[in-house]
């Protein structure tokens, strides 16, 4: 078929010019059941709060890993109405690392805000972030919600820099207990298992250019240089891809920490873990920002025969098998 007449977009120019900074995030909510019951409520909260509490300028891009229709339906319409900068839709889960991997090439910014999709993120939370990548040299990474088991965990390199002469430490357990508290009931561990995890671990707070911080990161949510998460990636992945759904994430902040670059968390808590259920607490931080939301409701333990029987192994791998077959069927 011949052509006709002009591509009217030929000869414009354009005044694009991308923000400093991309936040980026990615979403996986595969079903609206057992653990993903209320997924869809806690990534609304994470995007919510990046668009009330985020000052500074930036682009929002929105991964999306294979999530059910409710969700990318519910993504959909906040790119319709202008929130989401770039969506970017996959049509299955391709994995973790494979998503990362596409979010910091596809990212325009030259820092890169990721998040997992259970974080509340509060108000100042990026210039917090900002000041310590412009201030402290060489940063890899910078968190916003301080775990004293990541001291431990790909800190080598930031443990010895914050020990030359010159830079000023304190030490010791400073970690507040709320802090921990937080930690444990949004992650799901026990007194116990937390006390095995940091026993003999040091808080280490440092000191530099008049800017403090604390020594250690993660990687659920992390402001880094976008050419420093490409070169780790690259160098974990020498096929291009990864062919596991999940794991290897301490893998990548070891391999940054070896090639010397620091890992540092916000003094103040600038971001709060979620989980996969909105709490009472965080909920009232939303309506503080103005956000409406609900807590989720807890769940009512079974009691009586149906409690004891749910301790029984072989009767408790039998529901779960009949849960899992339902699920299937549901599914297709």
């Amino acid at each position: 078929m011949p052509r006709i007449g002009y591509n009217p977009s030929r000869g414009q120019t354009l005044d694009f010019k991308p923000a400093r900074t991309t936040v980026a995030v990615l979403v996986y909510a595969p079903h609206q059941a057992g653990y993903f019951q209320n997924r869809l409520d806690v990534t609304r909260m994470t995007i919510e709060s990046i668009l009330a509490n985020t000052q500074e300028p930036f682009d929002l891009l929105v991964f999306d890993n294979g999530s059910c229709p409710e969700m990318v339906g519910y993504l959909t319409s906040l790119q319709a109405d202008g929130k989401i900068d770039y969506l970017i839709l996959s049509k299955r889960n391709i994995g973790k690392l494979n998503a990362l991997k596409i979010i910091f090439n596809a990212a325009p910014g030259e820092i890169v805000a990721y998040t997992d999709d259970d974080v509340f993120h509060l108000p100042g939370w990026l210039g917090e972030h900002l000041k310590i990548i412009d201030t402290f040299p060489n940063v890899g990474a910078v968190t916003g919600f301080y775990i004293r088991q990541r001291v431990a965990m790909s800190s080598n390199s930031t443990l010895a820099f914050v020990n030359q002469p010159g830079v000023e430490t304190e030490r010791g357990l400073l970690m507040p207990r709320k802090w921990e508290e937080e930690y444990l009931v949004n992650s799901g561990r026990t007194w116990e298992r937390y006390a095995e995890e940091v026993a003999g671990i040091e808080d280490v707070i440092v000191s530099y250019q008049g800017l403090q911080a604390w020594v250690s990161a993660h990687h659920f949510q992390m402001v880094c240089p976008k050419d420093v998460v490409q070169d780790v990636l690259a160098e974990m992945l020498p096929e291009g891809w990864s062919g596991a759904v999940m794991g290897r994430m301490v893998e990548m902040d070891d391999r940054m920490d070896a090639k010397g670059y620091l890992r540092f968390c916000t003094r103040q808590q600038t971001v709060r873990l979620m989980g996969n259920a909105i709490s009472e607490e965080v909920a009232e931080l939303a309506r503080q920002s103005g956000l409406e939301v609900q807590a989720a409701q807890p769940v009512k333990k079974a009691g009586g025969i149906v409690n004891r029987l749910m301790k029984v192994g072989w009767f408790r791998r039998i529901v779960q098998g009949i849960v899992n077959r339902l699920y299937r069927w549901l599914n297709g």
